[in-house]
């Protein structure tokens, strides 16, 4: 409610209460007299006091909730006119970002509209540009042909005649200097000739230490070993690591390879194919297999025997099978067991005329060459890995100097002294020895070194008396493209590090094999 309506109500109370106080008093006085006039006076005044005592309360009371209204109300008016101010302030901050964002786009659209009118002109530049290099192109062209009095097709072909006369010439310059070249290496050239041919006049002395014959039934037998489209000729080669040749030799079959064990394990496992009849790619791989495990059996025997007949004690199983390894080793043409076992008889013999101690010389002349059956899988000289092999195994250490100091001047022992001229004596009689046959073998390793040094190889075999080396590799880690990467990294590696005569043929053999079982 406002506060003038309540002043109002308030003085309209107070002279409505006088009213009826007045009225009160009149009629008293009109109807009373005497003494009651007096007491109607008293009673008209505490009347009037009455109701002039209830004015002053409704006015003050009026006045307190005037008071209080008008405080709320300009509580509220002033709240009021605070939210108005940041409705305001919002609209204005509104209206400023609005307006910079026209200018902005203004600005933008100017910079577009200019940008539009510099590309058209460049354009339109370019273009005339163009048309006058095109005008003068021709302009050219016909002022050329007016100077060399040439059309441009009579000068193209005046261009080729002059570079097919500059090519020629340019060829007969390489010629004449390919003929000097030539002249200046004849003599070399011949040498190499001449080496080569007496390479060929070797190969008589290599086929007696790398070749070996299987007799056959019949030459119908021949024919089943090749099998279809020679599947089981590949199969035996790539089983066993030999090359197996079939030629017009009558009941026969040669089988080539400079490792003697892989050669004997072709061998026996061929006899067998051919005695069985079963002859097919998985029966080759099995009967392979079964042939290996009875070889190393054989070896195993074999190194007993010559450990019983020698008279040699103390040795353990692995020393004893490196020692049935050495029947298949070659030396300069010369079995390495058979030497072994004779040192060994020549240096104890030595030993029991001079004193010294019996046991060490001839343990040390039997273990000397130990380190040979290991030189094709650890690489260094076979007396440091024979030395090594023989502390490993707990062998004596005076019969380990004895092994490792049998090509030294400098000797650490009578015994060892011993053992170094048994190995002379040895391999200085007559025919003992042939280096020939040494030096290929020795070539023919280190070809398949080469090969077994790339990652993913699985086998490596050097055939055809080392004009070629295969190299079987796994197929999940060697795709198609990788196998022939690898092949002419085989062959720049072999061109930087080995010495040979004429040409190696390389070749990277990648099979996949998927085998499932019908149940």
């Amino acid at each position: 409610m406002d506060a003038p309506i309540v002043v109002l109500l308030a003085v309209l109370s107070g002279l409505f209460g006088v009213g009826l106080g007045a009225l009160g008093f009149f009629f008293v006085w009109s109807n009373v007299s005497g003494n009651r006039m007096e007491t109607a006076k008293n009673e008209a005044s505490k009347v009037v006091e009455d109701a002039r005592s209830e004015e002053r309360r409704v006015i003050r009371e009026a006045r307190e909730e005037a008071k209080r209204t008008v405080s709320s109300g300009e509580s509220k008016i002033k709240e009021a006119e605070g939210e108005l101010r940041e409705r305001r302030r919002e609209m204005q901050g509104a209206e400023r970002r609005i307006s910079n964002r026209e200018e902005n786009l203004d600005k933008r659209a100017g910079n577009l509209e200019r940008r539009e009118r510099e590309l058209t002109a460049k354009e339109e530049q370019a273009a005339e540009i163009e048309n006058d290099l095109q005008v003068l192109k021709l302009k050219q062209t016909q002022r050329l042909e007016e100077i060399s009095s040439l059309s441009m097709e009579d000068a193209q072909s005046e261009l080729m005649r002059q570079a097919e006369e500059e090519i020629q010439h340019e060829l007969a310059l390489q010629y004449r200097d390919m003929e000097d070249e030539a002249r200046a290496r004849a003599d070399d050239s011949a040498r190499e000739i001449i080496s080569e041919a007496i390479q060929r006049l070797a190969s008589d002395v290599v086929s007696e230490a790398t070749l070996t014959s299987v007799p056959l039934p019949n030459d119908e037998m021949k024919g089943r070993l090749i099998g279809r489209e020679g599947r089981n000729i590949r199969a035996i080669e790539k089983a066993t690591g030999v090359d197996l040749i079939i030629d017009d030799t009558p009941e026969a079959v040669t089988i080539s390879c400079f490792d003697p064990i892989r050669r004997e394990v072709a061998r026996l496992a061929l006899a067998k194919l051919v005695t069985d009849g079963r002859i097919h790619p998985a029966r080759i791989e099995d009967m392979v297999a079964k042939t290996e495990k009875d070889l190393q059996e054989a070896i195993r025997k074999t190194g007993e025997n010559t450990v019983r007949d020698v008279g040699v004690r103390g040795l353990n199983k692995e020393l004893i099978h490196l020692l049935g390894r050495l029947q298949y080793r070659f030396s300069y043409g010369e079995n390495v067991l058979q030497h072994s076992v004779e040192v060994a008889y020549l240096a104890a013999a030595m030993a029991a005329e001079i004193g010294a101690n019996v046991r060490v010389a001839k343990m040390g002349g039997l273990l000397h060459d130990i380190g040979k059956a290991l030189t094709h899988e650890i690489e260094g000289p076979h007396a440091e890995i024979g030395a090594e092999v023989a502390t490993k195994n707990k062998v004596p250490k005076p019969v380990i100097a004895a092994i490792a100091e049998h090509h030294d001047d400098d000797h650490s022992s009578p015994e060892s002294f011993l053992v170094a001229a048994a190995d002379a004596i040895s391999a200085a009689r007559p025919g003992a020895r042939r280096d020939t046959v040494e030096h290929y073998l020795k070539r023919l390793q280190a070809l398949e070194q080469v090969g077994m040094a790339f990652d993913g190889v699985e086998k490596c075999y050097a055939i055809q008396a080392g004009r070629e080396i295969r190299i079987l590799v796994k197929p999940e880690d060697i795709d198609d493209l990788a196998a022939n990467n690898m092949a002419r990294n085989v062959v720049k590696k072999i061109e930087q590090e080995l010495t040979y005569p004429g040409q190696i043929k390389v070749t990277v053999i990648r099979e996949n094999r998927t085998v499932e079982y019908a149940r």
